[in-house]
């Protein structure tokens, strides 16, 4: 009975259906696993032979919801590279004792470095001077920057990302509060843990670091931009059903923002393809306050492999 236990415990059949980084692969396979992948295959497709197979790693090509776990007879985990699980009913899985696994250590720098890089090439209309010395117009009054000196930045969602993108802020002497409504305990001596109203009152910069559920769909919403005590200036870099679009926009006209920083937009698809014609993104992209990235904050070449990293290490530490 012992060697059957350990038998299956070794012998693991792992589909991938997106890309990642090879070392996954390359570590399961070390370890035993069987991989194969799939990298086309519709949700019906998938659906008819998951049943062959004991893990799944995804990025975020397709939703794995009731309908993929009632064909999900034998297996045993999910591995999805990232943070967010919006596409994985975890609560399904839970009850099937598929255990999910996800790897937002790998890419928590990548994110907090993005976000700050952002916030100072908005500050310093660093895409504007580029344009427009490309041109060889020479305009310096008109392009004379703002300082993040003296600032004070609320970060709301305190975990990897929220906390990478504080330590990042370390040096440039401003102010950090921290809002996180499942979390407590966490101030350090460069980070103030407060409430929503103190950001609300406080703020200078805001910052969500929010994973998408219910709880969180359209968190800044028309309602959050008028709380604010002060005019600000807004990042998003975590999801886009987080931010209401329409709501920014007319804060952006009414000065209550007085310029934002996204990364990902609402009106993106499961698999984070991005809907150029959308009529809200051309209001953005004529906003000359508004600078816009194509959900990248997250991946870079050192995140992309410690994002597989993370995953190969959780999985074999919890198989082991």
């Amino acid at each position: 009975m012992h060697e059957i236990s350990l038998k299956s415990i070794v012998e693991m059949r792992v589909l991938f259906l997106d890309v990642v980084h090879e070392v996954l692969w390359q570590r399961l396979t070390q370890a035993g696993y069987t991989c194969e992948a799939d990298y086309t295959c519709t949700f019906e497709e998938l659906c008819a032979k998951i049943g062959s197979y004991q893990g799944v790693v995804i990025r975020s090509r397709l939703p794995l919801q009731a309908d993929f776990f009632a064909h999900a007879s034998n297996l045993r985990f999910i591995a999805r590279s990232g943070s967010g699980l919006e596409n994985i009913d975890i609560i399904i899985a839970e009850k099937k004792s598929v255990q999910v696994f996800s790897s937002p250590e790998g890419n928590r720098d990548a994110v907090g470095e993005h976000a700050l890089g952002m916030l100072l090439a908005l500050f310093n209309k660093l895409l504007f001077c580029h344009q427009e010395v490309s041109r060889g117009i020479w305009q310096r009054k008109a392009n004379q920057g703002v300082e993040l000196k003296g600032k004070t930045v609320g970060i709301i969602g305190y975990g990897n990302t929220g906390s990478a993108f504080a330590e990042k802020l370390q040096g440039f002497g401003v102010q950090i509060l921290a809002y996180d409504k499942y979390k407590t305990g966490f101030s350090t001596q460069y980070v103030q843990e407060v409430s929503l109203a103190a950001i609300f009152s406080q703020a200078d910069v805001v910052s969500l670091h929010l994973p998408l559920h219910q709880d969180t769909h359209y968190f800044a919403d028309k309602t959050f931009f008028a709380s604010f005590q002060k005019p600000i200036y807004f990042i998003n870099t975590s999801r886009g059903a987080c931010l209401q679009t329409h709501a920014l926009l007319e804060a952006l006209s009414l000065g209550r923002v007085l310029g934002a920083c996204l990364d990902v937009f609402e009106f993106e698809d499961l698999s984070f393809q991005l809907d150029a014609k959308h009529a809200l993104l051309e209001k953005l992209a004529s906003q000359n306050n508004v600078l816009l990235s194509p959900h990248v904050a997250g991946w870079t070449d050192e995140s992309y492999y410690k994002l597989s990293a993370v995953l190969a290490d959780k999985i074999l530490n919890y198989f082991a």
